[in-house]
C-alpha cells in the first residue's frame, strides 16, 4: 500500500493536492472520484464527499486531511523533511499568503463566478471586502519577491499559485503582470508539469469516453 491515498477528479481542486504530492515526492494511489457515484471509502473519509481528501497510511494509524491548503501544509510538515515547510523567519509570510488564497481569495472569486454583489455597507461583513481589495493584496503578495516567502519556494506557494494559476487561465482573476510573473516561475517547476500532465490526460480521455 502507498503511503497516501489520494480522493481526486481532475476537474477539481484535486489538482492542487496532486501538484503538492509531486512537489512532496510523496508515494500515493490515487482513486479517481465520479461526481455521480462517489465510493463509499471517500464518503467515510469525508461525508461530504469532497475532492480532493487524502489519508495518509502512517504506521497502524490512518490521518485523513481535507481541503486544499490543510493537505498542503500537512505534506510540507511530513514529507522531505520539512523542506517545503516555512523556516522561522519566513512562518509570518507563509501562513498569511496560505490562509489568505483559502479565505478571502476563495471566497471573493466565488462570489465573482456567482454573481454575488455585496453591498458596500456590508464589505466588512463579507470577509474578503471586495474583489478589487481581494485582487490588489494578492497582486502585493506574490510582487514583493519570487516566492510567498521570499526567494524560496514553500509548500505556500503550491496553494496560493494554484489561486493564480487557474484565475489566469478561467478569467476569474483580472490579468496583471504581477500575476502572470508569479505563475510563469511556478509553471517552470518539473513537479507541476509532472502533476499537470497526469490530469490533463484524464481530462481528455474521459472526454474521449464520454
Amino acid at each position: 500500500m502507498a503511503d497516501y491515498t489520494f480522493f481526486t477528479n481532475p476537474m477539481s481542486r484535486g489538482q492542487i493536492a496532486r501538484w503538492a504530492l509531486h512537489e512532496a515526492k510523496a508515494d500515493y494511489d490515487a482513486t479517481l472520484v465520479d461526481w455521480a457515484d462517489k465510493p463509499q471509502s471517500l464518503l467515510d473519509a469525508n461525508p461530504m464527499g469532497k475532492v480532493p481528501t487524502l489519508v495518509h497510511h502512517h504506521g497502524d494509524h490512518d490521518h485523513v486531511i481535507s481541503e486544499g491548503a490543510a493537505i498542503c501544509a500537512y505534506l510540507a510538515d511530513t514529507e522531505r523533511g520539512g523542506e517545503l515547510a516555512p523556516r522561522e523567519h519566513e512562518r509570518a509570510a507563509y501562513y498569511r499568503g496560505l490562509f489568505f488564497a483559502s479565505g478571502p481569495v476563495e471566497q471573493a472569486v466565488v462570489a465573482k463566478a456567482m454573481g454575488w454583489k455585496v453591498p458596500d455597507d456590508r464589505e466588512m461583513m463579507a470577509g474578503f471586502g471586495n474583489i478589487r481589495r481581494a485582487m490588489d493584496m494578492l497582486a502585493m503578495l506574490v510582487s514583493q519577491s519570487d516566492y510567498v516567502c521570499g526567494d524560496r519556494f514553500t509548500m505556500a506557494d503550491v496553494y496560493v499559485g494554484s489561486q493564480v494559476d487557474w484565475g489566469l487561465q478561467f478569467g476569474s482573476i483580472p490579468e496583471r503582470p504581477e500575476f502572470t510573473a508569479y505563475a510563469d516561475r511556478l509553471r517552470a517547476r518539473p513537479a507541476y508539469g509532472e502533476a499537470k500532465a497526469i490530469d490533463m490526460k484524464l481530462i481528455e480521455e474521459a472526454q474521449t469516453d464520454s
